[in-house]
């Protein structure tokens, strides 16, 4: 059985207390914003890493691996999933979605 080829990937979970979604940074510690996310491009680089971040129940919940592009300011999101996760809830104007608003004012 052939083995799907690896595409680019970054590290994802929700922070175990204020449940905020969370990224694994090229600095191995948790980001709340995609950008500063690390892109992985190689499967062991993505897999050692995944093992450092899923050992950190402390702090995070449910670390998966999400398929992302490098962009002009950093990994961006392929799925609409992911980029949903990204920009917060949508019931309101809050949070991520008004920092984002205000940064690009």
């Amino acid at each position: 059985m052939s083995r799907r080829p690896f595409t680019p990937k970054v590290i994802t979970a929700n922070h175990l207390i204020s449940g905020d979604v969370i990224y694994w940074s090229a600095d191995s510690c948790w980001v709340s914003a995609h950008a500063d996310a690390a892109l992985f491009t190689e499967q062991d680089a993505a897999d050692a890493q995944f093992a450092i971040a899923n050992a950190q129940q402390q702090i995070a919940v449910g670390v998966m691996l999400a398929d992302a592009v490098m962009g002009d300011n950093g990994p961006e999101p392929v799925h609409f999933r992911e980029e949903f996760r990204a920009t917060g809830p949508s019931n309101y104007f809050h949070g991520k979605q008004a920092e984002i608003a205000s940064a690009g004012a």
